[in-house]
Order: structure tokens, then sequence, then C-alpha cells
């Protein structure tokens, strides 16, 4: 397979971090003969120093060319003025829009061998495995904004039509997991949520094979900490999944360790790891690339179909988590260097043995 694939790597750690993952893809490439290009675009704080927009024309146009946009993480402390005409944030709000992609996965599971790693008690991360599926082009963030001296608003606004596509992405989802779908929202209070509510309960009754559950946003705060174990896919509108995947992440023991992907109608979709730019530790070879790395899982998976790749990517950075080495946010000292090292080799490792049990099974047929 040919594809093209852009490279958005931002701020901060973001381009020690999508390095990371691009050598990941290109081993991916050799083992498995396939050709992947890469071009390197600006977003964010670079792109504003450089040119003055968070998402220039010539980085837009090449996203939207692509066959996937792999991205680092915007902005930091020289960009954060809160009252700045142009912030980082507004690059990422665009891509989003520009390319239409409306549902961001967020998959959580909780690997054994960093379990001590959780604020919460081993026995609550039994089977924890939820798909956050988050609405990523509605809500306050893209609603009208107002402001003056004494007040200021957000709208927040959604269509029946948003919520109807989002909420048939997570039903096709939860077909080939769990087959149940917690809905989250604000329905006795928001007029929002109300829409929200009524229009996922009647998208519902397509799926009679999947369980339905309707969830309070405060309460699924609570429960998240306390039955994580329950959930199987999550659908929720903007901000409250911004809100609860943060939170979610906790679990898993770093934030450094789970991917995303954002997608909408087409092949073309945005993958990035739900981290931020950590400005103090950017340049200093210590990030954890692993939620990257796992961000790239998912561009073969949903944007080039590379179900058999993306799994051995996934099986690579499993071996690593069991058995080390361990970067500084899992209690280890590895450098991203040297995690990226010891992923290419346990890939290397399960691909030359799949390679070998292939080839004796066809000697011996």
């Amino acid at each position: 397979m040919r594809a093209n694939i852009v490279t958005l790597p931002g701020d901060g750690v973001g381009p020690e971090v999508t390095a990371a993952a691009v050598s990941v893809l290109e081993a991916v490439a050799t083992h498995f003969d396939h050709e992947f290009h890469f071009d390197e675009q600006q977003i964010g704080g670079c792109a504003i120093d450089a040119t003055g927009e968070p998402l220039p024309k010539a980085s837009l146009a090449a996203c939207q060319a692509a066959d996937a946009v792999l991205l680092g993480a915007v902005g930091g402390p020289k960009w954060s003025d809160p009252n700045a005409p142009v912030r980082p944030e507004q690059g990422l709000l665009a891509l989003r829009a520009a390319l239409g992609v409306y549902a961001n996965l967020r998959p959580l599971q909780v690997h054994p061998a960093l379990a001590a790693l959780s604020p919460l008690k081993n026995e609550k991360l039994k089977n924890v495995d939820v798909m956050f599926v988050r609405e990523l082009t509605g809500g306050a963030y893209f609603g009208a904004k107002t402001r003056t001296v004494t007040a200021a608003t957000d709208e927040c606004k959604y269509t029946v039509a948003e919520v109807e596509r989002v909420t048939r992405r997570a039903f096709e989802l939860a077909r080939g997991r769990r087959k149940r779908v917690t809905s989250v929202d604000k329905a006795n209070v928001l007029e929002t949520s109300r829409l929200w509510r009524s229009t996922v309960t009647r998208v519902a009754a397509e799926y009679p094979d999947v369980k339905l559950e309707h969830q309070l946003v405060d309460s699924m705060a609570m429960l998240l900490l306390t039955q994580p174990g329950h959930y199987d896919v999550v659908v929720t509108e903007n901000l409250f999944g911004d809100i609860l995947t943060d939170e979610a992440a906790a679990l898993a023991g770093s934030l450094g360790l789970l991917p995303s992907a954002s997608l909408g109608d087409s092949k073309n979709g945005v993958y990035e790891p739900i981290h931020g730019s950590a400005p103090d530790i950017a340049g200093k070879g210590l990030a954890n690339p692993v939620g990257a790395i796992l961000s790239a899982a998912l561009l073969l998976r949903h944007s080039l179909g590379l179900a058999n790749e993306a799994a051995a990517i996934e099986t690579a950075v499993d071996d690593v988590l069991s058995h080390g080495p361990r970067s500084r946010d899992l209690g280890g000292s590895a450098s991203t260097t040297q995690i990226l090292e010891a992923v290419l080799a346990a890939m290397q490792k399960s691909v030359c043995a799949a390679s070998a049990f292939l080839h004796g099974s066809r000697a011996n047929g």
C-alpha cells in the first residue's frame, strides 16, 4: 500500500513523540512492504510564530489531500495569554472543522502491569475496557461567543443531524464490542442535552441488539471512578467528553499512554495522543511516546485499513509495558528514544516470529 501521511508535530513535546510514531510507521512499512510518504507541516504556536496563523493555509491544504494526519500537541506558556486574538488551540479546532472529524475515539484500557500506578484500588480496575466517543465539532467550543467588560457568553448548540451521526458511530462500535452504549448528558438542566437524549434514544431503536443507558454527566464523573469496569462505549457531547476522558485517563496511570482518533465520514482522520505539549519537559527526551505510537496504530486501522499492522504495534507496546523499560511518568527512567527502541525491537521480534510460523506452516503443508 502507498499512503500519504501529514505530520503536524506542533509544540512542546509534540515533535519528539511524533518523531517516535513516524519511526514506528516506517518500521511497519519495511516489515509489511508498504510505502508511506510523510509530509511535515505546521500547526499551533510554532505556526503562529512562523506565519501569524495557528493553521496556515498550506498546512490545511496538505491535510485535506492526505490519507491521514498524525498530530503531536499544541500550545505552551509562550502563547497562553487568554486575551490573545490568535491562540494555538484555534488551529486545532479549525482543523477538526475543516476535515469534518466529528467523532473522537479515545480507547481506555488499564494494563495489568501498570495497575499499581492508578489512583484506584486494583480490584476496581478489573475488566476496564472503555471506548469513549466524543462529539468533536459542535457544542460550546464551536458556538458563537461574546465578551464585554462585565459579561461573556459561549453558545452551546447542537443539531439533530450532529447528534445522530456521532450516535450511530458509537452504536456501530458497540456492535463489535460488548454491545452496550452509555450516553452522557445533562438533560435535567440543559435544552441541548434534552435534544441529545431524545435523539440518542430514537437512533438506539435502529440497534435492537445494543443496550442503551443514559447517565447525567455529574454522576458519570463519580461512576467512572467507582465502577469503571461497567462501561463499554460511552458517547457524549464535546465539552463533557473533553473533561470525562481526561478524568478517565488517570485510571490508566498516565496521560502519556493513551491515543485518540478523530474520524468523520471519509477515511482521512486525525490521530494524536491525548496528552498536551508538556512544556516543562520539552526538548529533554523524557516524554513518553506510547500515546503517539498507539495513535499511529489507530491510523493504520481506521484510515488505511491495515488491521494486522496496527495489531503488530499494539502487541509490541504491550510487551514493553509488561517488561520495560518504562518512562518517568510510569516510575522508570527510560528516555523517549529508549522507549522507541524497545518498541521497535519488540515489533521486530514479533514480526519475525510470525513470519517463521507462516513459512513453517507452508513447508509442513
